[in-house]
């Protein structure tokens, strides 16, 4: 399985909820070791550098990730929040986010595992309470559970992304075609 970062959800709490690929099967995690889950956050270009973490900021960051994704597959279903969701998410986002400085060669914001964990699930405070929730959408690879913001044309996009799954939906929808297709 790749370790790549992938970036595809249209906003950081989405694509941190994608940490967990693949959950309704073989459930592969992201976040392993301290090192991964602050590549995730210089990655994902919320900060710019993150002091080293400790094993429980992974454990309280895949708690806030457990609860993200529970609070938008309620709201992608129109379904109620869960009480204990909300209450992670919004302790999280109560605690101070990193905060950019200006330095000579522009600008640089230095974190603590905590800070960008606390931005994060602002950007999921932001994005469940703002205009892109009616554009909520589940990837429509059946292996795949990233829930992505669909703003293309007609809202007609199907994958999260195409590098990642809609290249792979495709080439088997043509082998499976090609199978059945008679050969004169």
């Amino acid at each position: 399985m790749n370790l790549d970062h992938v970036f595809v959800c249209g906003n950081p709490a989405l694509d941190f909820a994608a940490t967990l690929r693949a959950r309704r099967t073989v459930r592969f995690e992201m976040f392993v070791t301290p090192d991964r889950l602050n590549a995730w956050y210089v990655e994902s270009g919320l900060v710019d550098a993150v002091s080293p973490g400790q094993e429980a900021d992974v454990e309280q960051a895949r708690a806030v990730r457990e609860a993200v994704y529970g609070l938008i597959t309620a709201r992608r279903l129109g379904e109620e929040y869960d009480g204990a969701a909300l209450t992670v998410v919004n302790n999280a986002a109560r605690k101070p986010p990193a905060v950019p400085q200006l330095t000579p060669s522009g600008r640089w914001t230095q974190a603590t595992p905590e800070e960008a964990l606390s931005m994060v699930a602002r950007h999921a405070v932001e994005l469940l309470s703002g205009p892109d929730v009616p554009l909520l959408k589940e990837c429509g690879n059946p292996e795949c559970t990233r829930t992505y913001i669909d703003r293309s044309r007609g809202m007609r996009r199907q994958w999260c992304g195409m590098e990642s799954c809609g290249n792979k939906i495709k080439a088997a929808a043509y082998r499976a075609r090609k199978k059945t297709t008679p050969v004169d």
